[in-house]
């Protein structure tokens, strides 16, 4: 922590004394030639990962894991998928499960590197760092011709420079709101909408446009507020960080006190007076999206991009200092109380917790029947007599294909002998749906067990029993 003034914790960068929006002019980041050659450079690292994550995103409605989507969340039809696990209105238990796994994971790793999903991984991150930023960057220049641009009047140039630049991005604004629709209904459902006329779903066409409205809203202006104002994870972090925690951190222990470098003083003359490696440059703050002081310590508002790191590191090069002013630490190692990572208690508690579930779930996943057979009396019947006394008892069968391919299935009795009688003798099952139909169970006096008899019903596919059900069969009385 800095000897400044604590003043930066009472308001944010982004919004003035008087409440209106600072809008944030980020520097673009040092990188390949202008880096350190001493040290990593974490913005093209990251440009990398975007460009894997780019492509998951793009494809990822499009990708089958055994016949299933990568992902899918389609709410209307109850059919959610999960690295090509499908979970049905059935499987809640296990939906939920995942859920409380995954928030387990996202406790653990950040308690033990911080934010580093929100800068490294979270797509509205990506997007807008790594996609609409850039092209920005393309069009309109740096930050300096950024500010210079938008505070000239309205040239023709300007206006070329804008139409473009918000064109392309209200077009990639639609391709998002189409992904986003395919991890809704799946690729191959986006694939038939794209390929009919926009009058067989106005509907549907004009929640696209309106979602691609919201991303265009969330890439051109809002941009650094979805993080700091509307995501609950900046606050969430607050309280499971620690002083044992990775995070971006500036150590104040070799940078304190800030000062610029004066023109023919020495190192060894600066550090004699009490001043510091930080020439206050304030580089680390131009080039931070959110507009933040790193310096001032770990804020709600670092996303963890580690643009600072690569700015500072390359004026610790040209200064000939040692790079890591700004880096990858936790407090307790910047004051000296550690050198290597502690694996604290709670985090041996989070990794414990998070092997537990996972085992927990795993089980159940693989314990899960891929098929699954329910049954229902027909709303309003009971038993029928037949003249050769046998019963019969009507039932409403709704079979349930969790798999990625289709199956034919039958109808077996297990426990009782009697005759089965369905519309269809071989149901086809397709791929992710339900298939119903109406069965008429008929048993032999001998075969009742008083007025209710336990029946057992095996769904059969490829000769193997994949899933029983148990049902009470009702008679007139007696039996054998």
């Amino acid at each position: 922590m800095s000897d400044q003034p604590e003043s930066f914790r009472d308001s944010i960068p982004t919004v003035d004394a008087a409440g209106k929006r600072v809008w944030m002019y980020p520097r673009k980041p040092p990188t390949g030639k202008n880096s350190s050659p001493d040290a990593p450079d974490f913005f093209k690292l990251r440009t990398w990962v975007s460009w894997i994550l780019l492509v998951i995103l793009v494809t990822g409605p499009f990708i089958k894991i055994a016949g299933n989507p990568l992902l899918m969340m389609n709410i209307g039809e109850g059919k959610f998928s999960i690295f090509g696990i499908m979970f049905w209105p059935q499987d809640f238990y296990l939906f939920a499960l995942a859920m409380i796994t995954g928030f387990v994971m996202i406790a653990f790793f950040t308690a033990a590197w911080g934010r580093i999903w929100c800068g490294w991984l979270c797509p509205q991150t990506v997007l807008m760092e790594m996609v609409f930023r850039k092209i920005e960057y393309a069009i309109e220049g740096d930050a300096r011709e950024q500010k210079k641009l938008n505070e000239a009047p309205w040239t023709q140039d300007k206006i070329t420079k804008k139409a473009i630049k918000h064109g392309i991005f209200f077009g990639l604004s639609f391709v998002v709101a189409n992904l986003l629709l395919g991890y809704i209904i799946g690729g191959e459902a986006l694939l038939d909408l794209i390929s009919e006329s926009p009058t067989k779903h106005t509907g549907g066409f004009f929640a696209l446009l309106l979602f691609t409205g919201l991303f265009y809203s969330i890439f051109a202006r809002f941009r650094e507020q979805a993080c700091t104002f509307v995501c609950p994870y900046g606050r969430f972090q607050s309280v499971l960080l620690d002083e044992n925690t990775m995070v971006v951190a500036y150590d104040h222990v070799r940078g304190e006190k800030r000062a610029r470098k004066l023109k023919g003083e020495s190192w060894e003359e600066r550090l004699s007076i009490g001043k510091g490696d930080c020439v206050d440059c304030n580089l680390c703050v131009t080039v931070c999206p959110t507009g933040i002081d790193i310096r001032n310590g770990t804020q709600m508002e670092c996303v963890n991009c580690t643009n600072c790191i690569d700015a500072c590191n390359s004026v610790m090069h040209k200064m000939k200092r040692n790079p890591g002013l700004i880096r990858f630490a936790s407090m307790n190692q910047i004051e000296g109380k550690t050198k290597k990572r502690v694996f604290t208690p709670r985090l041996k508690a989070y990794a414990i917790l998070m092997a537990a579930l996972l085992v927990l779930l795993t089980g159940l996943l693989i314990a899960r029947d891929s098929v699954e057979i329910t049954m229902l009396r027909v709303r309003g019947t009971t038993f029928q007599v037949m003249p050769d006394g046998k019963v019969t008892n009507m039932f409403e069968a709704r079979f349930m294909n969790k798999t990625g391919r289709k199956m034919d299935g039958s109808l077996k009795l297990l426990n009782v002998e009697g005759e089965l009688l369905y519309s269809d003798q071989h149901m086809q099952m397709n791929p992710q749906e339900e298939a119903n139909t109406i069965v008429v169970i008929t048993l032999a006096p001998d075969q009742l067990r008083g007025k209710e008899t336990r029946v057992t019903l095996g769904l059969m596919v490829d000769e193997k029993v994949v899933d029983t059900h148990t049902t009470n069969f009702l008679a007139p009385g007696g039996g054998s």
